[in-house]
């Protein structure tokens, strides 16, 4: 794994790329993002300018790094999250409900990241990897039997469970998170257990 190869980042480092990223979330609650500057989040996070460019080139260059640490996040969840299911057709079960818990615990970023249309890199990217772990799961479980009985594409498939999975979790952020990450769950394994049964 990359990890093991990687030198251990020094924690003020860290603690100063937290700041820079908390001043970004907080300015893109406040104003368009067109009007963020590296002055403005550099301000907010209480450093100098020159500490920000010691970090990341521009705000693009922030972006692609936040969203790149969102994704490797994200990888953790899927391949931490246990093997074993609540039945066999809910397979995803215990990766969804572990995917929604860390939104949850994280809420306040991924409301501003994918909740808001102003960060679309954030949802392309989120899109993306959903799409791909939900191909690599297909593949390596093989395709369920009711899709071939059904004469529907595992391509198809696929774009409709990512899809699905991502607009359900934009949805739940926008309208704050109404329901625990366990009823959420629950509620798209039961939506998508309906399938079968129709003709």
């Amino acid at each position: 794994m990359m990890g093991n190869t990687k030198p251990r980042t020094d924690p003020r480092i860290l603690r100063t790329r937290q700041l820079i990223r908390d001043a970004f979330v907080e300015l893109i609650q406040e104003i368009d993002i067109e009007k963020i500057s590296v002055n403005r989040i550099a301000e907010r996070a209480t450093i100098n300018r020159v500490t920000f460019y010691l970090h990341y080139r521009d705000i693009p260059d922030l972006l692609e790094k936040m969203a790149d640490d969102m994704v490797e996040d994200i990888k953790q969840i899927f391949n931490n999250s246990p093997a074993t299911q609540i039945c066999p057709e809910e397979k995803g079960w215990p990766i969804m409900l572990n995917l929604l818990e860390y939104i949850a615990e994280h809420a306040k970023f991924y409301k501003v990241v994918l909740a808001t249309k102003r960060t679309p890199i954030f949802t392309d990217r989120l899109l993306k990897l959903l799409t791909g772990l939900i191909t690599e799961r297909v593949e390596k479980f093989g395709s369920d039997p009711f899709f071939t009985v059904a004469g529907i594409q595992k391509d198809i498939a696929i774009w409709y469970a990512s899809s699905a999975l991502i607009g359900t979790i934009i949805s739940w952020l926008r309208n704050d998170m109404p329901y625990t990450p366990h009823f959420l769950t629950k509620q798209f394994f039961l939506l998508l257990s309906q399938y079968p049964n129709k003709k």
